[in-house]
């Protein structure tokens, strides 16, 4: 059951529902092409003899696997939820850490996307309200939906 459910008061409506973007695997990605182009060599060759090529392989699909997993638990346990009266942030599967700024506190929101992060539309939601600001939000997928939703209010 997501954590939002669990707080939402009576009578408060949900407005947006933000994740992060799946630019957040880039560096399995990465890893991943590493590992494949490792592989293809490695089988291509026809004296299999060198341990070392292989090893660098297994390393790398396992780091592959690693960074994966970590950034899928990253990507599944984030909840970032505006509806007609707040904003809530929780990140954690273990341990969590939660953020939640009233509507009415809000005085800006503002959004950072890079090149890249206008073509696949992700970006960087920073939320400032009257008592501060939050930590930017980083590698959220379609940014100015979810400026829109906490700015129209």
């Amino acid at each position: 059951m997501a954590y939002y459910t669990e707080v939402l008061q009576p009578g408060e409506t949900v407005k947006c529902i933000g994740q992060l973007h799946w630019i957040l695997h880039r560096d399995e990605i990465i890893l991943g092409a590493l590992t494949l182009l490792t592989a293809l060599v490695y089988f291509s060759r026809a004296d299999r003899g060198h341990g070392v090529l292989f090893i660098v392989m297994v390393v790398l699909l396992l780091a592959t696997i690693a960074s994966f997993i970590r950034s899928w638990i990253i990507r599944v346990t984030t909840e970032i939820v505006v509806t007609d009266k707040r904003i809530i942030h929780k990140v954690g599967l273990i341990s969590r850490r939660t953020q939640e700024i009233n509507i009415t506190k809000v005085e800006t929101v503002d959004v950072n996307q890079s090149f890249l992060g206008r073509m696949l539309d992700y970006g960087v939601v920073t939320i400032i309200g009257t008592g501060g600001s939050w930590g930017p939000l980083r590698q959220i997928a379609a940014p100015l939906q979810l400026r829109n939703a906490i700015v129209v209010g």
